[in-house]
């Protein structure tokens, strides 16, 4: 079922007030929402599908006016049922007459439907949309909730009937960097459609999009995300929801791909990206774009690398992928470094190797003595996975020292691997619970 209107009538409200969360952006100002936005939707018996699309101006050839119509016309294709949002406030509009067009001529069932329908004055005009020769207008409120429930159960009498297939789930990859680095491009590329819109505008992307596909007969989410901007520069309003969506993407995600622009190197604010990575302990792996832009010898590649390594050596467990979402190289191996993190997430260490493994490291390095007491290990064991998250047993937690926490996460990582994936590792006093 897909929303459409022109732009600022109240859509992405819309959405959000019937799936129930804060999904879609949503601030005054025509253009917000430019990509297309799914959500799960239960009224009653019945679930279904919501589609967000962007503004529609069916004849707008100007900024993102053709990539937004675009996708609007996907959501189209896809959708069972359309609902098409006008603005009782501002009345009808020769926009709206053509978007009512453009629907005629998909044939698809149809609900017309009068937002911001919020006094009776109001309520009494929305007799002007019947112009629109699309049925009877339905007045709601998104603001406000008003009007929803025979809004609901108008959409279920037009659904067809349930497939009863369950949404796909899966591995959630993550796609983040800064603006402008080309994950849109990325993204499309490993789906194979026109998923996301593309433009090289910086900061086209704005919501965090979840999509469902299969790879090596893997179940996979890929979510695309706004580009992160440094703190000190981010503005108000749309721009901060955008950061704290990445950053929500990040979080819920299983492994997050950094995307680098190459032309550019490692910069400042991508090490801080990874850092965030680094804390919310997800699985990182480091695609370094527009690889097709470098010089192609082996020379360029070995420096580049190594700079780039030294730039990230706070995550030195992070994969490092060469790609070119433009040419489509270097996305299998990008695909299958993201599956490897994924796997190295899920791994298990079986306790009684583990406590060998810490203490041959004790003996090899012992802990630097903190005020003439040392530091002794009593046991380990790894707690969960997801990360992978290893609890230390010790006679004081104080005494560890930063230098020797990394020591011991190294000497994990040397006997049993965990490449691509931060570990947690938590010390507790003997007298701890």
């Amino acid at each position: 079922m897909a929303i459409v209107g022109r732009p600022n009538v109240g859509k992405s409200a819309l959405f959000n007030r019937l799936i129930g969360s804060r999904k879609a952006l949503v601030e005054d100002i025509p253009g917000t929402t430019r990509d297309r936005l799914y959500a799960d939707v239960e009224w009653g018996d019945h679930a279904f599908v919501l589609i967000d699309t962007g503004g529609l101006e069916p004849t707008g050839e100007a900024g993102y006016a053709p990539l937004v119509k675009h996708q609007v016309e996907v959501a189209l294709a896809e959708a069972d049922v359309v609902l098409l949002v006008v603005d009782a406030r501002d009345g009808l509009t020769a926009t709206d007459l053509e978007i009512a067009d453009l629907l005629r001529r998909s044939a698809k069932p149809l609900l017309l439907v009068a937002n911001k329908a919020d006094n009776e004055a109001r309520r009494q005009a929305i007799v002007q949309f019947y112009e629109l020769a699309l049925g009877d207008p339905l007045p709601v409120t998104a603001h406000h909730g008003l009007g929803l429930a025979d809004l609901l159960d108008r959409l279920v009498e037009l659904l067809p009937p349930a497939a009863g297939e369950a949404p796909a789930t899966g591995l959630s990859l993550a796609i983040v960097g800064r603006p402008n680095v080309g994950k849109s491009m990325l993204i499309n590329v490993i789906l194979g459609q026109e998923r996301v819109i593309v433009s090289d505008e910086p900061g086209t992307t704005r919501d965090a999009i979840d999509t469902a596909f299969r790879y090596m007969d893997r179940d996979l989410v890929l979510v695309d995300t706004a580009g992160i901007r440094r703190r000190g520069r981010i503005q108000g309003g749309l721009e901060r929801h955008s950061v704290l969506r990445a950053q929500e993407a990040i979080d819920r995600g299983d492994v997050a791909f950094l995307v680098v622009d190459a032309t550019e190197g490692v910069t400042a604010q991508d090490t801080h990206i990874a850092g965030y990575v680094a804390e919310a302990a997800k699985g990182l792996v480091v695609a370094i774009n527009k690889w097709d832009l470098m010089p192609p010898d082996d020379q360029t590649r070995k420096v580049f690398l190594r700079t780039a390594q030294q730039r990230l050596r706070f995550v030195p467990w992070a994969t490092l992928c060469l790609v070119s979402a433009k040419e489509g190289t270097g996305v299998g191996e990008l695909l299958a470094a993201g599956l490897a993190a994924g796997a190295a997430r899920e791994q298990r260490v079986p306790t009684a190797e583990l406590n060998a493994a810490m203490r041959r490291a004790l003996v090899t390095h012992g802990p630097p003595s903190v005020g003439g007491r040392r530091l002794k290990l009593l046991y380990v064991t790894q707690a969960v996975v997801r990360p992978p998250t290893f609890v230390f047993f010790v006679n004081d937690a104080a005494l560890l020292h930063f230098s020797y926490r990394r020591y011991l996460e190294n000497s994990i990582r040397r006997g049993f691997g965990f490449q691509g994936t931060a570990l947690k590792l938590i010390f507790r006093s003997r007298n701890e619970e």
